[in-house]
């Protein structure tokens, strides 16, 4: 049977058993169809699966998503790039040789501009006056007479730290030590020797203090974190300002439980942050392992996951916070008063761990705030890149974040149940509080 046949009888098969199913379907009443197919997160978490997923469509198709995420994208490249490109146009300095230049010193020439990660071109000159021409006209870096002076078009100043500064002076160094050498009547073998010494070991009876050094992965990962969680926390709060202006959230209501509409808003805004994230992350150690570039050399994997772990830690903390305090709104307008004081304990901790990170040092203020739910992301991060932190107080301080995220959900919960059907004036938390008292009265008095 050839290839042709074969296909034909697959396509008879098909369709004698479509056929088949019809009638199947005619004699039970009913004809078979296929249900629509539900998402991974419908199957995972029912209503909440749903509202999620329709807050990730909404989110990834809008303009505020795609273009932001474009621009930091490009923030990112730009940060690994032109330090790249800015290096790789180095200036490689112009040696000009007058006279004899014997070989150990013409060696000297390559291992300092070598020492200074550099390489220099050395250019014979046939006469001094030749040379001093060249070095006024910007053609040479420097000139080495008869390889005991040198000779440059501008005087370097002491605060000059450009590379033909450095190299000026290295040169200046090393060629007079080579004529110290021969003055002092050494051969090329002792004088090879004396260049060679390396300097002794030095042990300590404590280690070295990281005080002074700058964490450019703390240093990233607090400023990645700080803006995800002020974005993501501020559309929570203006996606629930829009839905109860609109008018949209009683329509939602009628489909599904106000809790499981909260849930599926926080869940889904949280699965985009996260995407983003990742996206970030992933694109930089890409980029500047693809680029060359040593800005992130030395981030330790363990330091990026911390990053990762406590956005999603973050972000579960405040998020309950923001939908709340949006769902006690009546207009737009009130979106920034709202806003501000609850972005204040990320600006602190931000500010904090930014200090941290900069100067190498944890306070002990600091390392308080890692175990406080609302600065705990930042300081944690910071103190887990610095070594500070065990695995014990990381475990603990996610666990009370973990504690708090669960009893802030409970009580934003109940306001966003009491205050999101009351439109007509901002609702006040004293509001809230208050009518779950009487509430709570009326089923005493009730029971009894």
């Amino acid at each position: 049977m050839n290839t042709p046949e074969v296909i034909l009888v697959v396509v008879a098969a098909l369709v004698v058993v479509r056929v088949w199913r019809r009638k199947q379907g005619r004699a039970t009443g009913t004809l078979t169809r296929s249900e629509p197919r539900r998402s991974l997160l419908e199957a995972a978490f029912g209503d909440v699966g749903l509202v999620a997923r329709r807050e990730v469509r909404e989110r990834i198709r809008g303009r505020i998503f795609q273009i932001g995420t474009v621009i930091i994208l490009l923030v990112v490249a730009a940060a690994i790039v032109i330090p790249v490109l800015h290096k790789t146009k180095a200036h490689h300095p112009r040696v000009g040789i007058v006279g004899a230049l014997s070989t150990p010193v013409r060696a000297t020439l390559d291992a300092t501009a070598a020492s200074i990660a550099t390489t220099a071109t050395l250019v014979t000159e046939p006469n001094q006056t030749r040379a001093d021409a060249d070095l006024r006209a910007g053609h040479l870096d420097l000139v080495v007479i008869d390889g005991r002076q040198l000779q440059v078009n501008k005087a370097i100043a002491d605060s000059d730290t450009s590379t033909t500064a450095q190299f000026v002076r290295a040169v200046s160094r090393a060629l007079g030590a080579e004529q110290a050498y021969q003055e002092a009547g050494l051969s090329t073998t002792q004088a090879g020797i004396v260049a060679r010494a390396k300097p002794l070991p030095v042990t300590s009876l404590h280690p070295a203090s990281a005080k002074g050094t700058v964490r450019t992965t703390s240093l990233i990962s607090s400023i990645l974190i700080f803006v995800m969680l002020s974005q993501y926390n501020t559309w929570t709060l203006t996606g629930v300002v829009e839905e109860k202006a609109s008018r949209v959230v009683e329509v939602l209501l009628a489909a599904v439980r106000p809790i499981h509409l909260l849930a599926g808003k926080v869940l889904g805004i949280g699965l985009v942050a996260f995407t983003q994230a990742a996206i970030i992350v992933t694109f930089a150690l890409g980029l500047a392992k693809v680029a060359g570039s040593d800005l992130l050399h030395g981030t330790a994997p363990l330091t990026l996951v911390a990053a990762l772990v406590w956005l999603v830690l973050g972000y579960a903390f405040y998020c309950w916070v923001f939908a709340a305090a949006g769902s006690t709104a009546e207009r737009q307008e009130q979106v920034q008063t709202l806003a501000f004081p609850l972005t204040l304990p990320l600006i602190l901790g931000y500010i904090v761990s930014i200090t941290a990170a900069t100067s190498g040092n944890a306070s002990t203020f600091f390392k308080v705030l890692a175990y406080l739910p609302p600065t705990a992301p930042f300081a944690m991060t910071v103190l887990v890149d610095l070594g500070k932190a065990t695995w014990w107080q990381f475990g603990a301080s996610a666990a009370i974040s973990i504690l708090a995220t669960i009893a802030v959900a409970r009580f934003a919960s109940t306001i966003y149940r009491r205050a999101i059907l009351r439109t007509g004036h901002r609702v006040r938390l004293r509001e809230v509080l208050s009518l779950k008292t009487a509430l709570r009265s009326r089923r005493s008095e009730t029971s009894g």
